[in-house]
């Protein structure tokens, strides 16, 4: 817990405020206008304390915080002590690296293009990401006759005493050999920023104004050959889709969320052109998709070249006033926030929270598909495991005994494959039989699974392994259990329980399959109470409120519309009775003299199960 003294001696003054767990590592960096009253929030009760704040402060033991003098340097400096920590809690983002991008070491004295798949923090820019590997040779092969660059891959420019065959080809102008000097190999370069930039009227603008210059000049090699890069440049236009009339400079930016992972899709116009887009991913179950989306603006933007005037975002932003001025300040221009709710900016809004789910969906398809090949190694299972189904069993000293099936396809819930069972065959507390008619009855049916979770341990593994005997055949499923860690004995993880093997496999905490398989035990347990409860609750329904003379199904149904639960009945006096609906006097009174009638037996049993 955070000291209390701490809390008193933080001032109501702007600045950022830092969250450290027991190590005096920093797990959370936050900027306030009002440092006491922001930091005071996270120790809210109710409606104001939200999960995120529950899960910072369960890890916090101490805080710290730096004042600054208005806001916007608060902001300013929360981003650059994010960038240096990197914070568990904080949003971070990162590149995509399934996809290949063109990298431009403008760093160096000659830079050259490159492909690659991953971005650092080396100063270079980087263009795209490309949808597959051809498409971003389509793009280097479409550049290099255009804007002759060098070919070698060496860091610095080799010293030659002739040009290689790029520069016979027209792709080089060979500054190993000098035919090139370093001012004209500049001008090449700004043209290939503006290029991959996007910025393709300003490019051919540039290029129209050196084509009159070199044919003023009598220099009518250079005009042809501009004229003929402007060209080339027009033709790759003709391609590009226009997404508005405005003919403006836009970043249009979508958020979507699925399964504990939020993604962000950044659409480029240029001149009213889409010329191209980005992706960025970030495992996470607890933030909001507006906390997400101002991250994205402060660390996107920050370092960014080029900023266009307008950003239009799918979800609004707490701070926005705040950052537009920040962005202004940086991009030396006025730069705007939109978040719209009709018309063309919304409609653009709305294409790239569309962007968001599909790329979302493909990434979560094609890591789910890595997981399950990596489950099925380490599980030693026969097949690869798409489809899942897990059973749990609850009870209560063996009342109404249920058992619950949940299914998961290719890593997802796939909910008509959901069943309820009753059991039916047991008396009183016998889990394991539980377990053995639940599997047998599963048996019966058809489309069985490629792998059974059991909710339990090694005991109720070897149960169900029992139970299958007279089903074996080459394509029974496989089983395995998983039962929870007990920290009395010091187990950090959850346990897997395999057949055939005498001691439980376990994960690091953070293993993939492991989180895989929790999430399916989890539902399955989540779905076993809850039909343990509707049995249970339906079962005391009809044993108490069926016995009250008066009372049929009508009068039942209205008196639980009302009052939600028994409990609420019970506690309930004439007069608040006979606000139900079809709630006469009398039967009112015949259901509150039944509640507050100590003789019956049913009174006492009902509060203990309540």
């Amino acid at each position: 817990m955070i000291d209390s003294k701490i809390l008193k001696d933080i001032p109501h003054k702007p600045g950022v405020y830092i969250f450290k767990n027991r190590s005096g590592k920093i797990h959370y960096i936050g900027k306030a206008k009002d440092l006491k009253k922001r930091v005071h929030s996270y120790l809210g009760r109710g409606r104001d304390k939200n999960f995120k704040s529950s899960i910072i402060l369960e890890n916090a033991c101490d805080i710290s915080y730096i004042i600054t003098n208005t806001e916007k340097e608060a902001l300013i400096l929360e981003g650059n002590l994010i960038k240096k920590h990197r914070p568990r809690y904080n949003v971070i983002f990162k590149d995509d690296a399934n996809y290949p991008l063109i990298r431009f070491d403008v760093h160096n004295r000659y830079p050259r293009l490159s492909i690659v798949r991953r971005i650092k923090k080396d100063g270079s820019l980087y263009f795209g990401p490309f949808t597959s590997a051809s498409a971003v040779r389509s793009t280097m092969k479409l550049i290099g006759p255009i804007f002759p660059l060098r070919k070698c891959g060496t860091k610095e420019i080799p010293k030659r005493s002739r040009p290689c065959l790029n520069y016979q080809l027209g792709r080089c102008m060979a500054p190993c050999c000098n035919k090139i000097t370093y001012e004209e190999y500049q001008e090449i370069v700004e043209q290939v920023k503006l290029f991959l930039g996007g910025r393709n009227k300003e490019l051919i603008s540039r290029l129209k104004k050196m084509m009159l210059k070199a044919a003023n000049d009598q220099n009518f090699e250079k005009a042809a050959k501009t004229r003929d890069q402007i060209k080339a440049i027009e033709k790759t236009l003709e391609h590009q889709t226009i997404v508005t009339a405005k003919m403006s400079d836009q970043d249009v930016i979508g958020v979507s969320s699925c399964d504990k992972t939020v993604a962000i899709v950044i659409l480029s116009i240029r001149e009213g052109y889409m010329v191209g887009s980005r992706n960025y991913f970030i495992p996470c179950d607890w933030i909001k998709p507006q906390e997400v989306m101002e991250a994205f603006l402060k660390q996107y933007y920050s370092g960014n070249e080029f900023i266009p005037p307008d950003l239009i975002l799918s979800d609004s932003i707490e701070d926005k006033h705040l950052i537009s001025q920040w962005l202004t300040e940086i991009a030396g221009k006025k730069i705007t926030i939109h978040i719209p709710s009709k018309g063309e900016k919304k409609r653009l809004a709305n294409m790239a929270v569309t962007n968001a789910e599909v790329t979302l969906k493909k990434r979560l398809k094609n890591n789910v598909s890595s997981i399950l090949d990596v489950a099925k190694s380490v599980l030693n299972l026969k097949r690869k495991p798409i489809h899942i189904e897990g059973i749990d069993i609850s009870n209560l000293k063996g009342e109404f005994p249920v058992a619950s099936l949940v299914s998961f396809v290719n890593g997802l819930p796939e909910k008509s494959g959901y069943r309820n069972y009753r059991i039916k065959e047991v008396d009183g507390i016998n889990d394991y039989a539980m377990i053995r008619e639940t599997i047998v009855r599963r048996f019966r049916a058809n489309k069985l699974p490629d792998l059974f979770v059991i909710d339990g341990g090694k005991g109720h593994l070897s149960v169900a392994l029992k139970a299958i005997e007279s089903f074996r055949n080459k394509n029974t499923p496989d089983f395995i259990s998983i039962a929870k860690a007990k920290h009395d004995k010091n187990e950090i993880v959850d346990k897997i329980y395999l057949p055939n093997r005498k001691n439980p496999v376990i994960f690091p905490r953070n293993h993939p399959v492991l989180s895989m398989l929790m999430h399916i035990r989890d539902e399955t347990h989540r779905r076993a109470i809850g039909y343990y409860r509707k049995r249970k609750d339906k079962a005391l329904t009809m044993s108490i409120l069926d016995t009250i003379q008066g009372v049929g199904p009508k009068r039942k149904r209205a008196l639980l519309t009302h009052f939600r639960d028994i409990e609420a009945i019970a506690k309930s006096d004439v007069a608040g009775l006979q606000q139900v609906p079809l709630i006469t006097h009398t039967v009112a009174k015949d259901i509150f003299n039944y509640f507050n009638n100590e003789t019956l037996p049913m009174k006492k049993n009902e509060d203990s199960i309540l």
